[in-house]
């Protein structure tokens, strides 16, 4: 399939072209007609499947379709994002897909001042991109109003509800027309998403490109226990004899974070921190320096990645482990993304191995285990297994009383019944613990770079 067999107008489809992709990903080719046919849509992709061309291309010929002017301070189409870089990402691609059309996009987030974002409102917009707390700000100012709102698009809707964006959600709910198309794109199709989306959708066309819980195919994963002190060390140490040119390391807090961008640069390389606490200005440099490798690593906090989108982005380190496992398969996904390879590599210290554990058990599978020279922990990680969730054993059933209307066995109401052999090997089965699978992770030593070539799956 072509994006030329997708009934796209032209002066889209030439922007597409000029970006180099004539192909759809499959989440495109299945959601773009079900987006045009005016269904809502709940579609789960793995991040890097080009979900925000999925929506944005549709929607753009849904616009020059059905063309009318916009009222000052009023938005056609909503388009939530959970972060300030998410949104800024989703407002460049619909600069870019829109550049030979005449359709007007705003983005709007909090950490910069509002008066200037009031002021792009007042002529009105046909593509709002926007935070849910700076949205809700601008509306309570009379900034924007949703009275010809024609379309809502909750973009990451599995991260807003991490975040806790639940409450700004329910209140941006109340806010928009009923009658509108709704399009919620997520990673997974958890019971929360799914909760969320019977408050939203009606009726949607389901589309799922990837098995849950899954990690990219094309990302090379492997960890390299060290002692925790050591970790900076081993960094700086991988950063200079490889000479890798591009790097995302993952800190686990914004101190962390800070921490480790000022001991790589003491060490002559240059480095920037991301994460919540940086204001919007320095987050958007450090962004747009490292995306033209004016800086060789950035450093970031789980809450900042969901924005970084680097086609070629080589290289992803977690320095510390995420605390919640599904944040490692995320944090992967910024690698190894339009088709190509890359890089997931993890430092893990002693102290880390239960959350080492519950990635295993998360992903479904053991991690590759590398030896760094001259970086030996002191303290082995233990070897682990794959916890797959054992089936419910059910309780003994409590043997049956004789009926107090049956005459033929008055003894039995006073003397309670025996516990059964059965009933006794039913109590020891369900207290007993149920046996785990155990997978080997490969013990064959290799470097973090070179790897025994491979056969495609």
């Amino acid at each position: 399939m072509q994006f030329t067999d997708l009934a796209l107008a032209e002066p889209i489809v030439k922007a597409i072209a000029e970006q180099g992709y004539t192909s759809p990903t499959p989440i495109q080719a299945q959601g773009i007609p079900a987006v045009l046919s005016g269904r809502d849509l709940l579609a789960a992709a793995q991040t890097g499947t080009g979900k925000t061309a999925g929506f944005t291309l549709p929607i753009l010929q849904k616009l020059l379709d059905a063309p009318k002017g916009v009222k000052p301070n009023q938005a056609r189409v909503l388009v939530l994002t959970p972060t300030r870089e998410l949104a800024a990402q989703v407002q460049d691609n619909v600069a870019t897909y829109s550049k030979y059309t005449k359709i007007r996009s705003e983005v709007v987030f909090g950490g910069v001042k509002i008066n200037p974002q009031m002021q792009r409102l007042r002529r009105g917009v046909d593509i709002l991109v926007a935070t849910p707390g700076r949205l809700l700000d601008l509306h309570n100012q009379n900034a924007i109003h949703f009275d010809q709102l024609d379309t809502l698009i909750l973009d990451e809707a599995d991260r807003m509800l991490d975040m806790g964006f639940i409450n700004d959600i329910r209140k941006i709910m109340r806010l928009l027309p009923k009658k509108r198309q709704n399009l919620m794109f997520s990673a997974t199709f958890s019971d929360k998403i799914r909760a969320l989306a019977k408050t939203i959708v009606e009726n949607p066309v389901e589309v799922s490109v990837t098995p849950k819980n899954t990690t990219a195919k094309k990302v090379r994963q492997s960890i390299i226990a060290v002692d925790k002190k050591q970790k900076i060390n081993l960094l700086i140490d991988l950063l200079a004899k490889e000479k890798w040119h591009q790097v995302l390391v993952f800190s686990r807090t914004k101190h962390g974070a800070n921490k480790i961008a000022k001991q790589l640069s003491d060490a002559d390389i240059p480095a920037a921190a991301i994460h919540g606490n940086k204001s919007q200005g320095a987050r958007t440099r450090a962004l747009a320096d490292f995306k033209s490798n004016d800086i060789q690593v950035l450093v970031a906090t789980d809450i900042a990645a969901r924005g970084i989108d680097i086609d070629q982005l080589p290289h992803v380190i977690n320095f510390d482990l995420p605390n919640v496992a599904e944040n490692y398969v995320h944090r992967i996904g910024r690698t190894a993304r339009a088709g190509s390879d890359g890089d997931a590599l993890s430092f893990v210290s002693i102290d880390e191995i239960d959350l080492l554990a519950d990635i295993q058990n998360f992903i479904g599978e053991p991690i590759e285990r590398l030896d760094y020279p001259g970086f030996a922990p002191s303290k082995p990680l233990p070897e682990l297994k794959l916890n797959l969730k054992p089936k419910k054993i059910k309780k003994p059933k409590k043997p049956k009383q004789a009926s107090t209307d049956s005459k033929a066995a008055p003894k039995q109401k006073k003397k309670p019944a025996n516990k059964s052999a059965s009933a006794k090997k039913a109590k020891t089965t369900a207290n007993s613990k149920p046996k785990r699978q155990n997978r080997k992770p490969s013990d064959q030593k290799k470097s973090p770079i070179k790897r025994p070539s491979q056969s495609p799956n």
